[in-house]
C-alpha cells in the first residue's frame, strides 16, 4: 500500500461511514481497483478497521457536549452496543477470515440492504413515533443493537442496518440517523481495538504512517459528511441511498464475480 492508497481509503471511509451504503463494501471495491489483496492480506484488513476510528472521532468531537451530558443517551447507548460486542468477539475469525474481502457477500448485501432501505423509508416513516433517541423505550435500544450486529458482514452498512431499525421501532428519520452516529462510538473503538490487539504483529514501520495518513483523512471526511446528512435526512429520504447501493451491488457484481 502507497500513501495516495492510504488517502484514497481513509477518504472513502469517512465519506461513507455514515451514509447508509456500506464503508466496508466501498473500501473492499476499491481495494480491488487499486491491486490491493484485502481477502489475504492481515495488515490491508485491519487498516480497513483501524481507520473507522478516524470517522468515530469526528463523531465524538461533533457530539462532545451530548456524550458528557446525557446520561439517557447513555443508557440506550450501551444496550444497543451489549448484542454487538457479544456478538464481535464470538464471531472475530469468522469476521476477519470469511467475510472480509468476500465479493459474493458483499454483492449481495448491497442489493438486498438496499431493496429494504427503500421499503423501510417508504412504509415505516409513515408510522414513526419518536423524534428524539431519548423518547424511545430503553429495552427497544436492544433491538436496534441486533441489527446493528447483522452489518458485521461487508456490504450490509452499520449505519445502514441501525437505521433500518430505529426506524422500524418507531424513530423519524433524523433520530435514526443520530442514534446511528452515537452508537458507532463504542461499536468502532471496541472493533478498532480489537483488531489492533490481534495483527499488531503484522505491522512494520512504516505501517504506523500509513495508518495515520488514513486516519486523519477519515477524521476530516467524517466531519463534513455527517453535518451535511443530518441536514439532508431532515429535508429528504433515503430513497436515493437506497438506489445508490442497488446500483453499486450491480456494477460490483458486473466487474468482479467470477
Amino acid at each position: 500500500m502507497t500513501f495516495f492508497e492510504a488517502f484514497i481509503l481513509g477518504m472513502l471511509e469517512g465519506l461513507t461511514e455514515f451514509l447508509p451504503i456500506s464503508s466496508t463494501g466501498h473500501l473492499t471495491l476499491a481495494a480491488h481497483l487499486m491491486g490491493l489483496d484485502i481477502e489475504n492480506n492481515p495488515f490491508i484488513k485491519s487498516f480497513v478497521i483501524v481507520i473507522q476510528l478516524g470517522a468515530i472521532l469526528a463523531v465524538l468531537a461533533l457530539y462532545f457536549k451530548r456524550f458528557l451530558r446525557d446520561m439517557e443517551v447513555w443508557k440506550r447507548i450501551i444496550v444497543a452496543f451489549i448484542p454487538t460486542g457479544i456478538l464481535g468477539f464470538l464471531l472475530a475469525d469468522v469476521i476477519e477470515n470469511v467475510f472480509l474481502g468476500n465479493d459474493l457477500i458483499v454483492v449481495v448485501n448491497l442489493i438486498g440492504v438496499g431493496v429494504l432501505l427503500l421499503f423501510v423509508d417508504r412504509w415505516l416513516q409513515h408510522h414513526k413515533r419518536y423524534d428524539d433517541v431519548n423518547q424511545m423505550p430503553v429495552p427497544q435500544a436492544v433491538l436496534i443493537g441486533l441489527f446493528q450486529a447483522i452489518a458485521m458482514m461487508p456490504g450490509v452498512s452499520r449505519s445502514g442496518a441501525t437505521i433500518v431499525g430505529g426506524m422500524t421501532l418507531g424513530l423519524s428519520r433524523k433520530a435514526a440517523a443520530e442514534f446511528s452516529f452515537i452508537l458507532a462510538v463504542p461499536t468502532m473503538l471496541s472493533a478498532t481495538g480489537f483488531s489492533l490487539l490481534r495483527n499488531l504483529n503484522e505491522f512494520r514501520a512504516d505501517s504506523w504512517g500509513l495508518l495515520a495518513v488514513g486516519f486523519i483523512t477519515a477524521f476530516v471526511a467524517a466531519l463534513l459528511t455527517v453535518r451535511w446528512l443530518l441536514g439532508f435526512v431532515s429535508r429528504n429520504s433515503f430513497v436515493p441511498f437506497a438506489v445508490y447501493r442497488i446500483v453499486i451491488g450491480v456494477v460490483y457484481a458486473v466487474f468482479f464475480l467470477r
